[in-house]
Parts: C-alpha cells; sequence; structure tokens
C-alpha cells in the first residue's frame, strides 16, 4: 500500500470521529450489512460520516490492509477501528456503542 493512500485513510479518520466505510450510501446502502450499521448509527443519533467504498476501489482495497480487516462495513471512532457488522450490533445491544461515540463527541468538542 502506498503512502498517499495511507495519508488519504488517516485524513479521514482524523477528519471524522465516528467514520463508517460502507457500501453504498447511509440512504442508499447497498449491502445488507452496511445497512444494519448505518442504521445502529442513527438509532445512537450519532453524527457520522460515511464513504462509499464501491466507489473508491483503491481505497476499499487499502483499507483491507490498513485495518487488518477483511470486509465491509468498517467502523472508526476516534480513528480507531471498532469492527463490522456483528461486532457493531454486539456494542449496540450492550449499551457500549452509545458510550464510545459520546466519548468520541466530547473530545471532538473539547480539542476543536
Amino acid at each position: 500500500m502506498n503512502d498517499a493512500l495511507v495519508g488519504q485513510i488517516q485524513a479521514l479518520l482524523k477528519s471524522h470521529p465516528v467514520l463508517l466505510f460502507m457500501k453504498g450510501t447511509p440512504d442508499f446502502p447497498q449491502c445488507g450489512f452496511s445497512a444494519k450499521v448505518s442504521g445502529i448509527l442513527k438509532e445512537c443519533k450519532a453524527p457520522f460520516a460515511s464513504v462509499n467504498i464501491l466507489e473508491e476501489p483503491e481505497l476499499r482495497e487499502g483499507l483491507k490492509v490498513y485495518a487488518n480487516w477483511p470486509t465491509f462495513p468498517q467502523l472508526y471512532i476516534d480513528g480507531e477501528l471498532i469492527g463490522g457488522c456483528d461486532i457493531t450490533m454486539g456494542l449496540y445491544q450492550s449499551g457500549e456503542l452509545k458510550q464510545m461515540i459520546d466519548a468520541a463527541g466530547a473530545q471532538a468538542t473539547q480539542s476543536a
């Protein structure tokens, strides 16, 4: 993976406290797992950014290497990979996801 791609990924992660790399968009997801995770984020009333990896094949392949995670969606909070659909669902059901999102929002506000 080239340095420019790593830089692009890191810039995206720094720009958004909650970032979802997904297939499609939150309004028009193109896979059931992406739909589920974006729906969970909406349920949490979390402001989040998303990147449609279907429109950026180089980024899609690069993220697999960068995250050492082969599938999508990939949810990041505060620049850290949280996981895909199953992990996000488990964190949501336990209440941990909302806490993580709230903490990221607080940190983003404090550092701004």
